[in-house]
């Protein structure tokens, strides 16, 4: 079976994990996943990310954060999809819950949050949204 799309597989597998109460999850690697790890372990959604390399495309190893019986991570949601790409200007980049969540944006400038993105004026791709 092939993987259309490995972002969502990454999310999926981050959201399961959660609602199983598990401390880590094992990812397949890759550098855009590596960078979304270190993008939630930068803003405290996650406690830290290995990376792992192995004979084919390497691992990520992701330590779950729980604030005591609740995980950090409230949510993910995948925006932008293989079969529904969603590009914004820098201007029209979402708000996730008010500010209280992150936006990870795709831009010229790299792999960002949304309000990196703002500071830096550039838009993208919406990646996903995690609260």
């Amino acid at each position: 079976m092939s993987m259309t799309d490995p972002i969502s597989d990454m999310l999926t597998r981050i959201r399961n994990a959660l609602m199983a109460g598990h401390r880590e999850v094992i990812v397949p690697g890759s550098k855009l996943k590596r960078r979304i790890a270190q993008i939630l372990d930068q803003e405290g959604y996650i406690e830290s990310f290995e990376w792992n390399e192995d004979d084919r495309q390497g691992t990520l190893r992701i330590s779950l954060r729980w604030h005591e019986t609740a995980p950090a991570i409230e949510g993910l949601r995948r925006v932008s999809r293989p079969g529904q790409r969603h590009y914004v200007r820098c201007s029209d980049i979402p708000k996730v819950r008010n500010g209280l969540g992150i936006m990870i944006v795709s831009t010229s400038h790299g792999v960002m949050t949304d309000r990196a993105a703002r500071r830096e004026g550039v838009g993208g791709e919406l990646i996903c949204s995690v609260w």
